[in-house]
Order: C-alpha cells, then structure tokens, then sequence
C-alpha cells in the first residue's frame, strides 16, 4: 500500500509542478517577493500532500536560530524533500544550483524568475567566483543564498567534502552561515520511488560567523554541526 501511495503521491508532485511552473511564467510581471509567494504556495502543497496520502510529515527544531537580514542557509543534502521544504522553513532565498536545470522546458524557465545562481559545477574556480559575486548582488538585493555544501545528493550514513564557495561568500559579504541538519534521507531516498511513514526532523543550528575568518575554518564549523547532528539523527 505504501508503494501505491508514493507513486500517487509521485504523480501528483510531477503534474502539480507542470502546473505552477506555468503559473509562475504568468507571473513574470510581479516583484520577486510575490512570484516567491507562488512558489512557496507550491512548496506547502507538496508537503501537504506528502502528510496526507504517504503519511510523512515533519518538525523544525531551532527556529531561533534564523537571524534578521539575509545570510546563507547550508542544508545537509540527502533527498528531494528537502529542496522543497527549505521554501517554507526559511525567507526566500535564491538557490545555487546547476545550471542544467535551467535547459528543462518551461520548469527550468521557471526556475530562472526566481533568480537562481546557476553553476557549471565542472568549472571549479569559476564557480567559486560566481557565486561569491552572484550571491553579494542577491544578499544585497535582501534575498537569503541557499547552498548544498555537498554539491549533490548524498546516501544515508555516506559523507562527503563540502565544497568552499558557500564560507567564500560569507567571508566576502560578512554575513552568516545556518547550517540546517535533517534526516529526510531515511524517509525519503535520494533514488527509488518509495516515501515511508513517518517524521522528519529539521534542526536549525546557530549560526555560523564568517566577517573577518578564512573560509576553511568557516566550512569546517558548518561541516561539523551538519554532519554531527545528522548522525544523531541517523541520517
């Protein structure tokens, strides 16, 4: 029965977003805040229907420690859920992502109203340099910088580096860097169709300061909260 409730809830995620991407492309004319107002919309939809048809909810510990202004939000990247539940939990935020995303048809479009910063991850330097200068125009403009540290999906109990770009940013603008912990892996695979039942656990940890430090010792205090308090999670 799980089986048969991921795949509806598979094809609802799949139409549902066909649909707002279009909605989103009708909406070219608004101010950012209001598309992301659309898109959040989107994002609270899905988790809804995640609760309802597979039974998979979640909580957010550490709401507290999301400071005023903007900054960067670092989340541990195990599975799809989290690229939607990060919408709902956090200010809008523009997203470091690869650009390949954009090139698909009218959801790729769509993507790029919301002011993503869109990376040739094969371009190492490059991107690093994109995203400290991308990422002061988005933080200036008073958008928060999303980022997975970990460049992809990772599997449940696997680690791997975190790249620099995110903790050469915040270094650049001055700014902080919450790192966000979950355990959406064990619920939500990165690969296969099955959602189990359940509660996802986010944890907000405090944040980390970047004005004035070298990067490496900035990742590294992010990469020890993530991957700490997702090993307590078992994630």
């Amino acid at each position: 029965m799980q089986w048969l409730r991921s795949l509806v809830l598979t094809g609802f995620m799949f139409a549902s977003t066909a649909l707002y991407a279009v909605v989103v492309l009708a909406s070219f004319w608004l101010p950012y805040e209001k598309r992301y107002e659309v898109v959040r919309f989107w994002a609270r939809m899905q988790l809804g229907a995640a609760r309802r048809i597979c039974g998979l909810g979640y909580v957010v510990e550490g709401r507290e420690n999301i400071p005023a202004g903007s900054h960067i939000s670092m989340w541990r990247h195990s599975s799809a859920w989290e690229t939607v539940a990060q919408m709902v939990i956090f200010p809008p935020q523009a997203w470091v992502l690869k650009r390949e995303i954009l090139w698909i048809p009218v959801i790729g479009w769509a993507t790029r109203l919301m002011h993503p910063i869109a990376i040739d991850r094969s371009a190492h330097r490059a991107a690093v340099s994109q995203v400290i200068a991308q990422g002061q125009q988005r933080l200036a403009a008073g958008m928060w910088i999303l980022i997975y540290p970990e460049g992809t999906r990772v599997a449940v109990g696997a680690r791997r580096r975190f790249g620099i770009s995110g903790a050469a940013l915040g270094v650049a603008a001055g700014c902080k860097i919450v790192p966000v912990a979950h355990d959406a892996g064990r619920y939500w695979a990165r690969r296969g169709l099955l959602k189990r039942r359940g509660t996802i656990r986010v944890v907000i940890g405090p944040p980390v300061e970047c004005a004035g430090r070298d990067a490496r010792d900035v990742i590294e205090d992010v990469r020890a909260f993530i991957d700490g308090k997702t090993a307590e999670l078992g994630g």
